[in-house]
């Protein structure tokens, strides 16, 4: 690519809330970008920086043409532990060390030469600096929520939730990214750990709608008795399993799976710290997923066509989980307390019973309508085009 090209290009510099389920979407969508005509500039913590360069290893960080990665500090005290940072901590440092970095770092983009002028900042509807940055330097904006619909309406709405409705189900935008930019939506994992694609193989071997899916997301954390339950809830219902385990879903402590339990289970489960979730969810072989709830949870076993066991934990993962069991009919809720006879009881109803089989009924109606929304001239299609051309103005 010629200098002179480059420097006409549209540039929009994305920043995600660095967190996991904030960071997938905001890649997708900077990928939809880049696939139409513009340079990008992704914005990491330099904590996480190095948890992508751990887990994808550093020519991942590199980028391609017209895609380049850039990083700003979070203002926490340095750490090189492999798992997300808390949360509550993470949110305040933000709000208070993160805008004199951020509007330095587009200051520097605009000063490099060879490189088109920023065009856009697009944040994350949580990240207020880049608006604040944005608007100080007198550049555009957009937000990208990456959170759901009705979690959004919800927080606005809060004194009035009961009486008003909330906005329904839209299409995806990892799907719409799949859609529109083919095998290139492969080129940019943005998974902060490192993924074992064994358990891909793993599943091969597995009956097809046989095997329980576990995973409760990147921040979700439980007591040790709650892994317990959870563990002899999957060994006691005899169903085949893949457990997603991240070392720090234990609540200050390492997890650990209870004794026998390895044993009890050997032929028909298997366990991982991490792994790629939507091809996971795709796999003929999932009958059902067990999850926190988070959105990009949520829209992933959508698109599969899996119904869920949901086990919210924070934010607005509760609002999705009424979503997903009361509005859209494709899941059960587990009660906050978990125990072992409940997790077999509603395995063996989701994989066997009248209720399980409406529920994969309903499961694969609503993966019709994201295939349906996602497709070129669908809703979400043609949404997508439309905040291309009016809310950043760019026409190919």
């Amino acid at each position: 690519m010629s200098t002179e090209t480059s420097e006409r290009k549209p540039h929009a510099v994305c920043v995600p809330f660095p967190a996991q389920g904030h960071v997938t979407p905001m890649m997708k969508l900077a990928q939809l970008l880049h696939s139409i005509g513009f340079f990008i500039t992704y914005v990491n913590t330099e904590f996480n920086h190095k948890r992508l360069v751990r887990s994808r290893g550093p020519e991942y960080v590199e980028g391609y043409v017209g895609f380049q990665f850039k990083t700003i500090p979070d203002g926490l005290p340095p750490s090189d532990r492999d798992a997300t940072q808390d949360p509550v901590a993470l949110c305040a440092s933000l709000r208070t060390n993160c805008l004199g970095p951020f509007r330095a770092l587009l200051t520097e983009l605009n000063s490099s030469a060879g490189m088109p002028q920023v065009s856009y900042v697009v944040s994350d509807g949580v990240m207020g600096f880049g608006r604040e940055a944005a608007e100080e330097l007198g550049i555009p904006e957009v937000q990208f929520w990456t959170a759901s619909a009705c979690g959004l309406m919800g927080y606005l709405q809060y004194p009035e939730l009961i009486e008003k409705g909330i906005v329904p189900f839209k299409g995806p935008v990892s799907l719409l990214a799949w859609n529109v930019i083919g095998d290139k939506a492969k080129l940019l994992n943005s998974s902060l750990w490192k993924e074992d694609r064994e358990c891909l193989k793993w599943l091969d071997q597995r009956e097809s709608k046989s095997v329980v899916y576990v995973n409760y997301g990147c921040l979700t954390v439980m007591t040790d008795q709650h892994l317990k339950e959870f563990a002899w809830g999957l060994a006691n219902s005899k169903r085949p399993f893949l457990w997603i385990v991240r070392p720090d879903v234990v609540m200050g402590d390492s997890a650990i799976l209870p004794q026998g339990f390895l044993e009890e289970t050997k032929d028909r489960g298997m366990v991982a710290s991490w792994c790629p979730q939507v091809q996971v969810l795709s796999h003929p072989s999932i009958g059902v997923f067990l999850t926190h709830c988070g959105w990009n949870s949520t829209l992933e076993s959508i698109c599969g066509g899996v119904p869920m066991m949901c086990w919210p934990f924070f934010a607005e993962q509760q609002t999705n989980c009424r979503y997903i069991c009361t509005e859209w009919g494709v899941g059960m809720e587990f009660n906050e307390d978990v125990k072992r006879g409940e997790i077999e009881e509603f395995v063996n109803e989701m994989m066997e019973g009248n209720k399980g089989k409406q529920m994969r009924r309903k499961a694969l109606e609503w993966k019709k309508k994201a295939d349906e929304a996602t497709a070129v001239g669908g809703s979400s299609y043609k949404n997508f085009d439309r905040f291309i051309k009016e809310a950043l103005h760019y026409s190919e």
